[in-house]
């Protein structure tokens, strides 16, 4: 398959403007009933971090409509950059795109050139022809999109689109291989922030307990707040912590990584380190 991409749209939030606060809804009764492991909103928090967005709000919430209609609307009006996850299938609790079509007071139509690209993409499937008239429909149903939406076809071989509502809500699926390569696509389609707007992080280890550097770490933290600079602190099983510095100003949090690991004993983390201890916890 090789579809094209939709193009560039204009700046949705304004020339200029540029996203700094996002949210997560991530769909789904399996996520809340433990029988889905939810690695979206994870992936989500990376993204954003490395795009220097600020993440400011991750909720998870079942298949009903009034759950939806509730947090899609406080979200879009307090965040830049919404996304959800998941109730995008043909069954019936896929009710994403109708619950947001009602919560944005608009009707469902179905979407011509998704349904081209969905038959174009599986055409060499057997079971296809197989169908009956109502399986077809539930089918269709993953192209039944709130009309005033921006459908956004971001990568060349997948047939499922990105629908944008309000300029700031996009709908995604929740199958995390078709998550996180529709996210990743999309970045050209969002009016992120300059390099020079996205913070850096780094990682010191010290083998000292956290009951023992906690003083340090609160009067550094106190004393960086103006710079808005955060010092976080995140426990191993066997004695010992990591520590973050997260900033704007590289070259500042640099110098402090140096003063957190000449005071704590500790050792400034290499990019691929702190890349394998990120990995690490994700499992």
């Amino acid at each position: 398959m090789n579809f094209p991409n939709s193009p560039i749209p204009k700046n949705p939030l304004g020339e200029g403007r540029y996203i700094k606060t996002a949210a997560a809804l991530i769909i789904g009764d399996e996520i809340l009933n433990g029988n889905t492991l939810d690695r979206n909103s994870n992936y989500f928090a990376r993204f954003c971090f490395e795009n220097g967005i600020e993440l400011q709000r991750i909720e998870v919430i079942a298949d009903d409509e009034l759950e939806i209609l509730e947090a899609s609307r406080r979200m879009v009006q307090k965040y830049d950059f919404v996304i959800t996850s998941g109730g995008i299938g043909p069954t019936h609790d896929d009710i994403t795109y109708a619950s947001l079509a009602k919560s944005f007071g608009q009707e469902l139509k179905y979407h011509d050139e998704t349904i081209a690209r969905m038959e174009e993409a599986s055409r060499h499937r057997t079971w296809i022809t197989q169908q009956s008239e109502e399986q077809r429909t539930a089918r269709k149903r993953m192209a039944l999109f709130p009309e005033a939406g921006e459908v956004l076809f971001v990568a060349s071989d997948i047939w499922v689109p990105v629908v944008r509502l309000e300029g700031k809500l996009c709908i995604l699926p929740g199958i995390p291989s078709l998550f996180q390569k529709l996210l990743d696509n999309l970045k050209p389609f969002l009016p992120l922030p300059t390099q020079d707007a996205r913070p850096f992080r780094l990682q010191v280890f010290t083998p000292l307990p956290e009951s023992s550097i906690a003083p340090f770490l609160t009067a550094l933290q106190n004393r960086v707040k103006p710079e808005n600079i955060r010092i976080g602190s995140y426990p191993l099983l066997q004695p010992g912590a990591h520590i973050a510095l997260i900033g704007l100003d590289r070259e500042r949090v640099k110098e402090l990584g140096l003063e957190v690991e000449k005071e704590l004993q500790g050792r400034i983390l290499s990019a691929e380190e702190t890349e394998a201890m990120i990995k690490v916890k994700r499992q």
